[in-house]
């Protein structure tokens, strides 16, 4: 009796730890005239590109961005980008201040992303002196993005590289 109650407990518990958290308000703002462009491309064509601005918010560094993947691409990029994007990070200085682009809005591919509504997530860096003038560093890591057996017995691999802006523009 005991045991199933102590079983039942820890199971509320651990449900009570694993509820989702409630959703948090969306900081919507648009992109300043220049903002830093990255990204990247798959080496079966295609890529992505991502803009992102630093602002201030409640004394705290802020990231605002948008992204975009190429309208031509290889079937096996499709619906990757998403996954590439969560392994992505904003730097400030060197300094690494968010991880995961996720949250970032999706774009179509064009020339210029100055002025895009973005989507914004304030950091936990505190806004420092000269930031103003300071640049994000968009930081996306080479990975595999598809594996394929091939007939031959062998595989191949579709890889994503940061080489910059991907997606390329109207």
């Amino acid at each position: 009796m005991i045991r199933s109650a102590m079983t039942l407990a820890g199971a509320g518990l651990l449900a009570a730890c694993t509820a989702a958290a409630p959703p948090q308000p969306q900081t919507v703002a648009r992109l300043g005239a220049d903002p830093v462009l990255s990204g990247g491309t798959y080496d079966s064509g295609g890529g992505i590109t991502v803009a992102a601005d630093l602002r201030e918010r409640g004394g705290r560094t802020m990231v605002c961005g948008v992204w975009a993947e190429s309208a031509q691409q290889s079937i096996l990029t499709l619906r990757k980008a998403k996954g590439v994007l969560d392994t992505g990070a904003i730097a400030v200085g060197g300094e690494t201040v968010l991880r995961g682009l996720r949250f970032m809005q999706e774009v179509p591919p064009m020339a210029d992303y100055g002025g895009q509504e973005a989507r914004c997530a304030v950091t936990s860096r505190p806004w420092q002196a000269g930031d103003a003038a300071r640049r994000a560093e968009i930081r996306i890591p080479g990975q595999v993005v598809h594996v394929e057996d091939d007939d031959d017995g062998g595989a191949f691999a579709v890889r994503f590289k940061q080489t910059g802006p991907g997606a390329g523009g109207a």
